[in-house]
């Protein structure tokens, strides 16, 4: 048990080092970071390999350290709406993976999608009440922009590499194939 917490702990040390470093491959073109999303994937992973635990951190800390280390994404307010999408997406998709009957590939695009909506519901949420601090209006044009049409090609990115990795991983053995527990009764 403790072996398993000690991979855990240190996996995920390398998907918040993964959150650090993935975004200097886009930070040259804001707007192309804004559209492939790269600090998602690390916390995605992690809920997905590590548990919602793991990916909950994660994703709270990510933007926040990544924003007092880099002063990027810039604190407010995309740097707390972050924070707040980043730990839903871990924390959800890694719930709705473990309570799932088979770690398959359905389970996996199941676990995301769900972990996009919840995410970019929660996101859409933390930016109308950070509203009420800034000044500029949150619209629901705004909403459907920031969450929906700019995102398109890092959902897409997101929703064929994550479930390659993890077919991947399975097949090789080095993320083992679980089997939901069944109650006796």
């Amino acid at each position: 048990m403790k072996h398993s917490k000690t991979i855990k702990l240190t996996l995920s040390a390398m998907f918040l080092a993964l959150g650090f470093v993935l975004p200097f491959f886009t930070g040259q073109i804001p707007q192309i970071g804004n559209m492939l999303l790269p600090m998602h994937l690390p916390v995605l992973l992690c809920g997905l390999i590590c548990g919602w635990q793991y990916g909950l951190v994660i994703g709270l800390c990510l933007p926040l350290v990544r924003s007092m280390i880099f002063g990027m994404p810039p604190i407010f307010p995309t740097g707390i709406a972050m924070t707040f999408e980043l730990a839903a997406y871990g924390l959800i998709v890694g719930l709705v993976y473990q309570a799932a009957r088979q770690k398959n590939t359905l389970s996996v695009y199941r676990a995301l999608i769900i972990a996009m909506i919840g995410g970019r519901i929660i996101w859409g949420i933390v930016r109308v009440l950070l509203t009420g601090v800034g000044s500029q209006a949150f619209t629901w044009h705004l909403f459907l922009e920031g969450a929906l049409l700019t995102a398109i090609p890092g959902i897409i990115l997101q929703l064929i590499l994550i479930p390659v990795l993890m077919a991947a991983l399975t097949r090789s053995g080095l993320l083992p194939l679980e089997k939901a527990q069944t109650v006796k009764g």
